[in-house]
């Protein structure tokens, strides 16, 4: 029975293309939310789930270090995909003709040297590959669209201009989780092990439990705070470090770590993407 991977978005967004590229063999399953996607995955409509962590230009994606500890999910693999943004119309029109695009909120920015150099404006649109299906659906003079080239094939319209993106490093983070985690793999580029922890309220609590990983010589490549419950004092952190927690230094590292929080919880461990480096 074929597998299914459940991304955010319509057909032809850069979720799909992770998807694609990542696990050819799964069926691409499209849905409106984050929360609906985790929802497939815990519900059995869909084996894998494909999330958008961070981008290498624009930042981290809204909401989801919030999602990740509560969906119930785990980390499987990570996956970097190169973000090539195309300025696509209805067939027949000229690049010199688009006076507006619209496209996710994420890729305008991504963008704006291009656009400023055409006098062209923007507006959000809450999805890219949705943006491009409306624009097919509903052709608008001087209106243009800004998404993957395969969401120009998917909806049928022309390819105006190329890889517009400001940054030619610009890439998408993206975690494949499932509803268990596996950690009898070893990667041939390395381990990642992501979690979340909230530290104690003493006095230097933070500065005390980063010093296991520092002492152990155990390299973190992701540290982010954020607040929850609403609380400003109830400060959560999320973070990647290179390793598997069986690696003795690791487990040093983490086993000093506890001494100083009151809460732990491993998110994943799991190959590390050659695309990391």
């Amino acid at each position: 029975m074929p597998q299914t991977i459940a991304f955010q978005g319509e057909l032809g967004a850069y979720s799909h293309q992770a998807c694609v590229e990542t696990r050819p063999d799964h069926t691409p399953l499209p849905c409106r939310t984050f929360e609906d996607v985790i929802a497939a995955v815990k519900t059995g409509k869909a084996d894998l789930a494909m999330l958008p962590v961070e981008n290498s230009t624009y930042g981290r994606v809204a909401d989801i270090h919030r999602l990740l500890p509560e969906s119930g999910l785990r980390i499987v693999d990570e996956a970097f995909v190169r973000v090539h943004i195309c300025l696509m119309a209805p067939k027949g029109a000229t690049l010199d003709s688009i006076r507006h695009v619209r496209a996710h909120l994420v890729l305008l920015p991504q963008c704006a040297d291009f656009l400023a150099s055409l006098g062209i404006t923007g507006s959000a649109a809450a999805d890219s590959a949705g943006a491009a299906a409306e624009l097919a659906a509903d052709p608008q003079p001087g209106e243009g669209v800004l998404a993957s080239a395969m969401a120009a094939e998917t909806y049928g319209l022309e390819i105006l201009a190329h890889n517009i993106e400001d940054q030619d490093h610009n890439a998408t983070r993206f975690l494949v989780m499932a509803p268990e985690g596996d950690m009898s793999r070893r990667g041939d580029h390395g381990m990642i092990t992501s979690f979340v922890f909230r530290v104690r309220n003493i006095p230097a609590a933070l500065y005390k439990a980063m010093g296991g990983f520092a002492t152990n010589g155990v390299n973190m490549t992701k540290l982010e705070s954020y607040m929850v419950g609403g609380q400003f004092t109830a400060t959560q952190f999320y973070a990647d470090v290179e390793g598997h927690p069986d690696d003795p230094a690791l487990a040093r590292a983490l086993e000093e770590l506890d001494y100083f929080t009151d809460h732990i919880d491993i998110l994943g461990v799991y190959p590390a993407d050659p695309g990391r480096h």
